[in-house]
C-alpha cells in the first residue's frame, strides 16, 4: 500500500491503538490496555511498530523479545496486532510483520512466535501467508476463581 509509513511504536500512539482495537472487537476497551501499551514503550527495544497513513495510526503490531524462555534460544513474540477496519486487506498487516521480521533478523533472532485462537480463521490465514506454522508449544490455561 502506498503512502503508509511504518515506524516504531510511541507512547502517544496508545489512544489510536485503543481506537483501532475497539473498532475491530466492537467492545469498549479496558483502561489497563492503554497502560500496558505505554509501559511497553517505556521498556524500549523498538520491537513494536505502527502503520501511519494520512498522519493517522492505521495499524499496530506489538511484539517483545524473550531470552531463553522455556528452553528455546532468544525469540520474538507477537502479542498484539490490529489494523483499522478501513485499511484491512490492503497489506498493512504484512508491512508491519515485515518490519518485525527485519528487526529480528538484525538482532540475530531466528524464531518468532504468536498465539491465535483456534477458531480465528482470518488471523490463522494471515499468519500462514506470512510463513507461520504450528510450533512445538501447546497453550495452557488456568482460570482462577
Amino acid at each position: 500500500m502506498e503512502n503508509v509509513l511504518i515506524r516504531s511504536l510511541e507512547k502517544e500512539d496508545a489512544e489510536e491503538i485503543l481506537r483501532i482495537h475497539a473498532a475491530i472487537t466492537k467492545e469498549t476497551v479496558n483502561s489497563d490496555f492503554k497502560r500496558v501499551i505505554e509501559e511497553h514503550v517505556q521498556r524500549g527495544g523498538n520491537t513494536s511498530f505502527v502503520a501511519v497513513a494520512k498522519e493517522k495510526v492505521v495499524g499496530y503490531m506489538i511484539s517483545y523479545i524473550l531470552s531463553g524462555g522455556f528452553g528455546i534460544e532468544k525469540s520474538a513474540w507477537i502479542a498484539l496486532l490490529g489494523v483499522d477496519p478501513k485499511y484491512m486487506g490492503q497489506g498493512v498487516g504484512k508491512m508491519l510483520a515485515q518490519e518485525v521480521f527485519t528487526f529480528c533478523e538484525e538482532k540475530g533472532i531466528k524464531n518468532i512466535f504468536t498465539s491465535v485462537e483456534w477458531d480465528s480463521a482470518d488471523l490463522l490465514s494471515f499468519f500462514k501467508t506470512l510463513g507461520f506454522d504450528r510450533s512445538n508449544f501447546i497453550n495452557l490455561k488456568k482460570t482462577l476463581e
